[in-house]
């Protein structure tokens, strides 16, 4: 069975200095010391440790290998968006990361996809980033899960979506800088809590402004199975129908209607939560995500399906089949001899 992970991130084994290339700090830069070990630094000050599995392909084509993984789709890392910074460098950051995407691609393409990374504070220059990665040889972009405070029903980045919707380009949303951190300072509820808490804000701005509306056409996933969306679901369309004053200002559907509308990964570490999802929003819209290589992810990718008595066309679905379909490429592709 074609198994085909499209939550992975990914990083160049070096970059160019940002601080002295942009003139100012606040870029993340990633500095080897020691055989297999690196660590990502902001001006210096520690952020997260890497091992080879972040930036090496050989290291990550072994590991998909062991775990029976055919695809991987690449995407980077969250902190390197830099939409908080002046929107010409970070269009020249993204054409950076875009690029070694590509390489890679173009190195094993039966074995990589990818997904670039674009200004995102800055729709004309956002758009052509997009068109250049499809002709690149991506399948998309990758983007948070809101820029620099704007939500995704934003007028600002609406022209985005609408492009990325005309282009057929696929769009992973990922949650960053998340909502309540001043609060979450222990534990690591950060990314516990406010993950899960952002992506639901993300979907819920999309669904109640209107955007999957508007784009119908538009093939968007979101990561760690839509965060708190699926168990929120209730209560939105409760108060959908007991306040449409406040909640259908801009969008006069159902909440509940939108359910196949979107994409989202499988990332949820619990079985019943999958199962509840399937029964939700169907097997077709749940793609297998690892979020490899980070702790949080699943170090198996697929053990969570495999681990469930599901029927063939269910576990077909979820391996590869709703990847595929959000991607909008043929399974043929794939099929090595």
């Amino acid at each position: 069975m074609l198994k085909i992970d499209i939550h992975t991130h990914i990083l160049p084994a070096n970059w160019p200095n940002l601080a002295e290339r942009y003139g100012y700090g606040g870029f993340v830069q990633l500095e080897h010391h020691g055989p297999g070990c690196a660590r990502m630094l902001i001006d210096d000050k520690h952020f997260r440790d890497v091992e080879p599995n972040c930036w090496d392909a050989p290291t990550r084509l072994k590991d998909c290998d062991n775990c029976n993984v055919d695809v991987q789709v690449l995407s980077t890392v969250p902190v390197m968006f830099s939409y908080w910074a002046k929107p010409a460098d970070t269009l020249d950051l993204s054409k950076i990361l875009n690029d070694h995407l590509a390489g890679l691609i173009e190195e094993h393409p039966q074995r990589f996809l990818g997904l670039g990374t674009v200004p995102m504070q800055a729709a004309d220059l956002a758009i052509p980033e997009i068109e250049r990665c499809l002709q690149l040889g991506l399948s998309g972009i990758q983007i948070g899960s809101h820029v620099n405070g704007w939500n995704l029903d934003d007028e600002r980045i609406f022209p985005i979506l609408e492009a990325a919707s005309d282009l057929g380009a696929a769009v992973f949303v990922h949650p960053w800088q998340m909502l309540g951190s001043d609060r979450m300072g222990l534990y690591w509820m950060p990314w516990l809590v406010g993950m899960p808490a952002e992506t639901a804000l993300s979907i819920c701005s999309m669904i109640f402004g209107g955007v999957f509306e508007r784009l119908p056409k538009l093939r968007v996933a979101f990561a760690h199975g839509g965060g708190a969306f699926p168990g929120l679901i209730g209560r939105l369309e409760h108060g959908f129908n007991v306040r449409p004053d406040i909640v259908a200002t801009n969008n006069e559907r159902n909440p509940r209607e939108y359910l196949g509308s979107f994409f989202v990964d499988s990332l949820v570490h619990e079985p019943a939560m999958l199962q509840y999802m399937i029964d939700l929003l169907g097997a077709n819209t749940i793609a297998l995500g690892s979020d490899y290589p980070f702790p949080l992810g699943e170090h198996r990718p697929g053990e969570l399906i495999e681990s469930m008595e599901l029927d063939e066309t269910t576990r077909d679905w979820l391996m590869a089949g709703s990847a595929l379909r959000w991607l909008n490429l043929s399974r043929e592709r794939f099929l090595r001899s």
